[in-house]
């Protein structure tokens, strides 16, 4: 599983015109599935966004976490995160994972989020979407699961 991960002090996402999630202070987690990402990486993973250190405290250091801020989560899925650049100008997404398997993904990396009191939004999977943020630093995370769990 890839994550990236921008620190807003606001984000939203759009579908058609209609606003379907924002939040305001917390982390936009742009959330790509790979086909071989094993269940036991969704609560790593989310257990790692939520427990990242990147707010600042009273001294403008880099000490808290999302908990600590009570700040809040925009998840949206982007299979782009998987492209592969190697070979000519085109990406390849081949090692994206199919569509069935990233939704349950996606949609279990979201309950896991939940089940940690946070207030979880979401895009739509699947749906050509327009995100609008406020990158606060900016501060941008690249999170994998393949290079972290080795």
């Amino acid at each position: 599983m890839k994550a990236l991960i921008q620190r807003v002090k606001k984000a939203s996402v759009k579908v058609d015109e209609k606003t379907v999630g924002e939040i305001k202070h917390g982390l936009l987690i742009f959330l790509g599935i790979g086909e071989d990402d094993e269940q036991e990486n969704i609560k790593y993973l989310a257990d790692k966004c939520i427990k990242l250190r990147i707010f600042a405290d009273e001294n403008d250091k880099m000490n808290f976490s999302l908990q600590d801020i009570n700040g809040e989560i925009l998840v949206v899925s982007q299979f782009t995160l998987y492209g592969n650049c190697k070979k000519g100008t085109r990406p390849s997404f081949s090692k994206a994972a199919k569509p069935q398997k990233a939704k349950l993904f996606y949609e279990l990396f979201i309950k896991e989020c939940e089940s940690k009191g946070l207030n979880v939004q979401t895009g739509e999977f699947g749906a050509d979407m327009q995100v609008e943020l406020i990158n606060d630093g900016p501060v941008t995370i690249w999170l994998d699961t393949d290079e972290m769990l080795k």
